[in-house]
């Protein structure tokens, strides 16, 4: 494998507005694709939404519009939102409406057909509309889905079956030897749970009438609708144009780059399970690895996409300024347990870790260096500053350590340490002492001086470049502010007040 990194988001449904936890996942994939830019790598980063699901079909029914206008404008909003938290994206697959979407998914059912792994049959079931899914008795609380909360339906149709229990040694195997590695193990762990339980055929089609004919025919069957899952785990490949002479689909899905989904826990099943299933019928190489973020709750209730728990990152990030959110997202939740939100918390990391620690370091820094005439000619004292630049350089494989177990809460705390470790040494130091006793001729002062700049600067040109992935506008601002010249140090990160 190359250090070549193929990454994607999972596509939302778009019944309604994205909400904080579609934004901790576009920032979470965001960060990855530059960090493994900023290590050399080439990366190729795909998102989109997910417009076949039945639930857009019946928000667009309660709306009284159109489908198709439904989830195109809801679909712009999550592109906004990508924008407005500075994510950048190769490619965004639209089910509805990219060309190259339906074609794929065809393909791939045909694909499965012909290993002999689709049939249909009658079959009643209990449904949740939420997950788009059917579940067991045993899989509900007092008859309730327990993703959502919610009843789920009696349903009974005539649909296409994927043959899912024909894959189950094989996806095991894939993950005990490490070829699948599901991160944090948590996940890994419930996934090996559930293929060691009863795992049943999956369902893979829905009657149109009951999709309002919303959907991708499934072939040769106009009656039925290709299973929304079906549907959406395609665009994986869709985007880079499986089925057709795109030279993308080698590059990226079928050539050495590391293949890497990021999703949220309520979906590991459909990703590590029916994806890879999926896959494995098609004769198509899977995913590398699949990193699983928990949720974020808001004031203590669960997220929705409507209601007072939405949290409408648009609207934090307009009064917070995006390096905030994004320095949040990635500073506080834990790679396991739910994490709960609050506009105070966000201000109280950005102004501890941001404001307070790695702007003053720099600003003191600056206005330390810039308080002599001199060129720092005298030689740098030996010894000073040494376990401060051990700590700076000690940064970049340790990020790249925490970041390879999806781990961005270390990898910040460690950012965050380095300017810390910075403050302190200033206050060992006291370089304006020094300062002033170089200025009169003390040259032991002089060059002790210059080695405490040096290494002030090391520290902060260090914590600056590994910033970059996580919040790049920030970084951004703060080299340009280590390589200006002839002008008073400005805040790179202005304290919010509280």
């Amino acid at each position: 494998m190359t250090d070549d990194l193929y990454i994607t988001t999972s596509i939302p449904y778009v019944n309604g507005a994205p909400h904080l936890g579609h934004a901790l996942e576009f920032v979470h994939v965001d960060v990855l694709g530059r960090h493994r830019r900023l290590r050399g790598g080439s990366v190729r980063v795909q998102s989109g939404t997910d417009d076949h699901a039945i639930k857009n079909v019946a928000a667009a029914q309660a709306a009284g519009v159109g489908i198709a206008d439904l989830v195109a404008t809801n679909g712009d909003r999550f592109v906004d939102l990508a924008r407005e938290l500075d994510v950048v994206t190769d490619d965004f697959v639209r089910t509805s409406s990219d060309a190259r979407h339906r074609a794929a998914v065809v393909r791939l059912w045909q694909a499965c057909a012909a290993a002999g792994d689709l049939y249909q049959k009658d079959y009643a079931g209990l449904y949740c509309v939420g997950c788009e899914q059917f579940y067991t008795p045993d899989e509900l609380d007092a008859g309730c889905c327990r993703e959502h909360g919610t009843p789920v339906q009696q349903v009974t149709e005539s649909n296409w079956f994927f043959r899912l229990s024909r894959y189950r040694e094989a996806i095991a195997d894939l993950i005990h030897g490490g070829r699948l590695v599901i991160e944090p193990a948590q996940r890994r762990n419930e996934v090996l749970g559930f293929l060691a339980g009863d795992l049943h055929d999956l369902s893979v089609s829905r009657p149109a009438a009951r999709a309002a004919g919303w959907g991708i025919p499934v072939p040769g069957d106009p009656e039925q609708v290709i299973y929304v899952w079906f549907d959406a785990l395609t665009n994986y490949v869709t985007g880079l144009g499986y089925g057709t002479a795109d030279p993308d689909f080698d590059t990226w899905w079928a050539g050495t780059a590391e293949r890497t989904h990021v999703i949220g826990k309520g979906i590991v099943r459909f990703h590590a399970i029916y994806w890879t299933a999926f896959l494995l019928s098609a004769r198509l190489p899977v995913p590398d690895r699949i990193l699983v973020h928990d949720y974020l709750t808001v004031d203590g209730a669960k997220i929705a996409k409507s209601g007072a728990q939405a949290a409408d990152p648009q609207e934090l990030t307009r009064t917070y300024g995006v390096d905030a959110l994004r320095w949040w997202l990635l500073r506080e939740p834990a790679p396991v347990g739910e994490c709960d939100f609050t506009e105070e918390r966000l201000v109280t990391a950005y102004n501890r870790d941001l404001a307070n620690s790695l702007g003053n370091l720099t600003s003191r820094t600056l206005t330390l260096a810039a308080r002599s005439p001199r060129h720092w000619a005298p030689p740098a004292a030996a010894g000073v500053g040494d376990d401060l630049r051990a700590e700076a350089a000690a940064l970049p494989p340790a990020i790249d350590a925490a970041l390879a177990r999806y781990d961005f809460r270390t990898a910040c705390q460690l950012i965050a340490g380095l300017a810390e470790s910075g403050n302190r040494f200033i206050e060992a130091e006291a370089p304006w002492h020094l300062a002033k006793a170089a200025d009169a001729g003390d040259a032991a002062a002089a060059a002790r001086f210059a080695a405490v700049i040096d290494t002030l600067l090391t520290t902060c040109t260090a914590a600056a470049h590994e910033l970059e992935p996580f919040v790049p506008q920030g970084a951004t601002r703060l080299v340009r502010e280590l390589y200006a010249t002839g002008r008073k140090p400005t805040a790179v990160f202005p304290r919010i007040a509280v």
